[in-house]
């Protein structure tokens, strides 16, 4: 069984996933920790509870997604996987870094794009690729079916969706993927989101004022 651990990094207060299940390995799902509180954060609850790093996943690739990516490839020696269409925005955030205030960035190699539909293993648990463009153009969830959890970075928000006023946003796709893609799983899926507070599936379609269908 899977066991969430939630940190709020850097100052657009984004979520940062910390997934690990029984045999104490653990996958890392948007780093956004960037000073040096918010690193030893992070590297003391994986070293306190013994865990046992496998993969950086990145649902997106804007920088407050992003920026811990280095640190944590270095900090463990594992790899980065990110979606197989956010190249081109992740190899912008150098660009723009120092203008957001990150002027120590580091830009992390890439080892893997991901797929739509392509699984992550981790221990004894798995996640499934989910492919929603929208915020961005490669944007993906990650989804464990057996446990009902979404971690779906900035598609779907308690009340909101992710802006699409970004580079290669566009608000139609947006709520394509969110209904075609997101609303077809179980009412009962808790979304954790890139920021904000948890919701469900069952919720959203309910009541969300940009893509209910209720």
């Amino acid at each position: 069984m899977i066991t969430i651990k939630t940190f709020v990094f850097n100052p657009f207060s984004e979520n940062t996933y910390l997934l690990y299940d029984e045999t104490k390995e653990c996958v890392i799902i948007d780093p956004g920790c960037f000073t040096k509180n918010e690193e030893e954060e992070l590297i003391d609850f994986i070293k306190t509870n013994q865990l046992i790093p496998k993969v950086i996943l990145n649902t997106h690739c804007h920088i407050d997604h992003v920026i811990g990516n280095q640190f944590i490839k270095t900090e463990f020696n594992i790899p980065l996987w990110i979606p197989i269409n956010e190249e081109d925005t992740f190899n912008a955030v150098p660009s723009y870094a120092g203008s957001y205030g990150f002027e120590g960035y580091k830009h992390a190699t890439v080892d893997k794009f991901i797929n739509d539909h392509e699984e992550v293993k981790f221990g004894s648990s798995t996640l499934k690729t989910i492919l929603a463009p929208g915020h961005s153009a490669g944007h993906v969830a990650f989804v464990n079916l057996d446990q009902n959890i979404c971690f779906g970075g900035d598609i779907l928000f308690n009340g909101s969706i992710g802006r699409t006023d970004l580079p290669r946003g566009d608000f139609d796709t947006l709520i394509k993927s969110i209904k075609d893609r997101l609303f077809i799983l179980n009412d009962s899926t808790v979304v954790y989101p890139g920021h904000g507070s948890t919701t469900t599936i069952k919720h959203e379609k309910a009541s969300n004022p940009f893509c209910s269908i209720n």
